[in-house]
């Protein structure tokens, strides 16, 4: 099976066996293209003792930690293919990762990305309300992770209305306008996790404002750790946007700018999925030996997509817990997870939290 009959499979519907099979199969093929189109990624990986040979499990592939795209230029496509760049969050004092999408790859995260957001939305585009500014998505040529994330999901959505003005603050009459179109109906709200709480739960909740967005469905992502800092977790988050607005439709995601398209979007249990296209291994932080079902580790994230760039076994900055395998119970098979945080000394890079420390909010 190739990856565009790969990308046609339902994205939580298919079982371990047959998963793992399908993803050694395209894994091992990126590892070889990779090798030969990328020099640095055949060093690193020759510097490692890793040969040409195929593996023949998951957590054998070698994970290329993350921060290395912030220290070294590594892309797998000629230059004149490159048609976007991307760039990691991070604050204006630190180096940013720099992702080059040629087309082919451009198109691949397209699809994944569809396929997923379809088993929430379904297939019809709704109205689209972003907490955020437009000011962050005038740049087409060099996308923030912020940025991409916005662009990506409108995707799903239609006559996109943006809640904040340049300065960061609600605008009320533009919120009112909304409303007054859509609050009959359903629409779709998306905003990464501290900006959604800093500049529209706050906001309303300061003015003793409430809103009534009970239609709405809430996509967000990242920025936990300013609101860890406030004692704030999943639960407490939502029942404060319940409470001030009426949502009940809240759906995190996990995913970064180095594996665009393959995010691990959380179910009605609150759990952590991973797609028929990507899958997850939580490793041992010090001996980095895969860790078993409830044991807290670093995540490796593997994703088929990255054609242009040697991303598809990337080991994250950041801690999880894997809960399961095809028997979370909402039914989605392959493996759920949680994320725990950022490992200890590891830079600020979500997207809420980088824009909350180059405003002023950090400690």
């Amino acid at each position: 099976m190739n990856i565009d009959e790969l990308l046609e499979l339902d994205c939580y519907g298919i079982g371990r066996k047959q998963k793992q099979d399908l993803l050694l199969a395209q894994l091992n093929r990126l590892t070889m293209h990779h090798r030969q189109a990328c020099p640095a990624y055949e060093r690193i990986l020759a510097a490692h003792g890793i040969g040409p040979e195929p593996v023949t499990k998951l957590e054998d592939f070698y994970p290329l930690p993350v921060r290395l795209f912030k220290e070294y230029s590594l892309q797998s496509c000629a230059p004149d293919t490159v048609i976007k760049t991307m760039t990691s969050s991070g604050t204006t004092s630190q180096r940013v990762s720099r992702i080059y999408l040629d087309r082919l790859t451009a198109g691949y995260q397209s699809r994944a990305l569809v396929k997923i957001i379809q088993n929430y939305l379904g297939k019809q585009r709704l109205p689209m309300l972003i907490v955020d500014t437009a000011a962050v998505v005038k740049n087409r040529s060099l996308f923030s992770a912020r940025g991409a994330g916005i662009l990506g999901f409108s995707t799903f959505g239609r006559d996109h209305t943006y809640l904040l003005a340049e300065n960061m603050e609600i605008d009320f009459a533009v919120l009112d306008d909304f409303l007054e179109k859509y609050s009959d109906t359903g629409f779709l709200i998306f905003g990464f996790t501290f900006m959604v709480w800093q500049y529209l739960y706050k906001p309303l909740q300061a003015a003793g404002r409430r809103v009534n967005l009970s239609n709405g469905l809430l996509i967000h992502s990242g920025g936990w750790k300013k609101l860890a800092e406030q004692a704030v977790d999943t639960a407490a988050y939502n029942q404060a946007l319940y409470d001030q607005t009426g949502l009940l439709k809240v759906y995190n995601y996990y995913g970064m700018v180095e594996q665009t398209g393959s995010i691990f979007m959380a179910c009605d249990e609150g759990h952590l999925h991973a797609p028929t296209a990507a899958d997850i291994i939580i490793r041992d932080p010090f001996s980095m030996g895969p860790l078993p079902v409830g044991r807290e580790g670093v995540i490796q994230v593997l994703s088929v997509l990255p054609h242009s760039y040697p991303g598809h076994s990337l080991l994250t900055e950041d801690i999880g817990v894997l809960l399961g395998e095809d028997s979370c119970p909402c039914g989605k098979k392959g493996k759920y997870f949680t994320v725990k945080g950022r490992m200890a000394q590891a830079e600020i890079r979500g997207c809420s939290d980088a824009h909350a420390f180059d405003n002023g909010m950090a400690p």
